[in-house]
């Protein structure tokens, strides 16, 4: 499969460019040519397109167009093979939303690929498929928040599969992250996996756009133990993979920005990939056809160099 690939990049792009995309440069879809191998980009941002389509009004937690997301998540964990974590892939949690006072009723998406070395070792990564749904008659699709990071979980899971991790990966898509976190700290209230199995979360949000071809990864400065994961990376042409936001150099703090902050509440170790805010972000612009392929495939392909030296380590 991974060599039918390399014929269908062009294609992928070429499609882009009619719906509004900017044309790739030739540097760019040769970086593109390369690093596809390591997963399929057609899927992945077709992943992206439905999850972002407007008849899934935004996949609010609880609402209809959340439920279709969470059935659409389900058959791609079944399409690429992996295993649920619990009895089935969902689990089912309820809240009462802290502005609202309403009751709101989510499920995280869980999956797992066993490791070959560190069985009992879990790498939890992690992103949130819900939105902010429909206001004032407006959708909010999130195509780059978080219809990339969670499209990103089965790319990262195709990957494993052709080359099966040391320790365990659970693949986490969270819901009710617009709503507090909510699906993350329920995995972790729960005593979903032992706090002890757990080496550490991984979590994408934002990560299909920045037009200085930039991605931040947040917690190797409060982590440095996880430094050496970062060092001596081999990344896509004209791609930076930058550290900051983590509370210590003056940027806005991350720490708690996402699904990992539950994590790092809990002392357990976190990387976070995302890009800077763009003009759309919570807005009802952030639309499938703007996000931007090239830097989205390199991004991925980032998380995965990182994620090979992570699964090295000894924890």
């Amino acid at each position: 499969m991974r060599l039918k690939l390399y014929s269908l990049v062009l294609i992928t792009l070429l499609a882009f460019s009619c719906k509004g995309q900017p044309n790739q440069t030739t540097k760019e879809t040769e970086t593109l040519e390369k690093t596809v191998q390591l997963f399929d980009s057609n899927a992945l941002l077709e992943r992206v397109r439905f999850l972002s389509l407007d008849s899934l009004e935004g996949r609010k937690t609880g609402s209809k167009g959340g439920l279709i997301a969470r059935e659409y998540l389900i058959s791609q964990f079944k399409k690429h093979g992996i295993a649920p974590l619990l009895d089935n892939y969902e689990q089912l949690f309820s809240f009462e939303g802290r502005r609202d006072k309403k009751v709101y009723k989510g499920a995280n998406v869980l999956g797992i690929i066993n490791g070959t070395a560190h069985t009992k070792k879990c790498i939890v990564i992690s992103a949130h498929y819900d939105h902010v749904g429909v206001n004032n008659g407006e959708i909010f699709n999130g195509a780059d928040d978080d219809a990339s990071g969670t499209s990103a979980l089965f790319a990262l899971a195709e990957y494993f599969k052709n080359n099966p991790p040391k320790h365990s990966i659970v693949i986490a898509a969270f819901d009710a992250e617009e709503i507090g976190l909510q699906g993350a700290s329920h995995f972790l209230k729960a005593n979903t996996l032992p706090k002890d199995q757990i080496v550490m979360n991984i979590n994408l949000d934002m990560i299909s756009r920045n037009d200085d071809n930039e991605l931040y990864v947040v917690g190797t400065n409060l982590y440095k133990q996880l430094q050496p994961a970062i060092e001596g990376l081999k990344l896509p042409e004209n791609f930076k993979l930058l550290t900051g936001h983590d509370g210590l150099d003056g940027k806005q703090n991350w720490t708690f920005s996402s699904d990992h902050g539950p994590f790092h509440r809990q002392n357990i170790p976190f990387l976070y990939f995302g890009a800077e805010d763009h003009k759309d972000y919570h807005k009802p612009t952030d639309d499938f056809e703007n996000i931007q392929p090239g830097f989205f495939v390199k991004a991925v392909t980032a998380v995965i160099a990182v994620l090979e030296k992570v699964d090295e380590m000894s924890f």
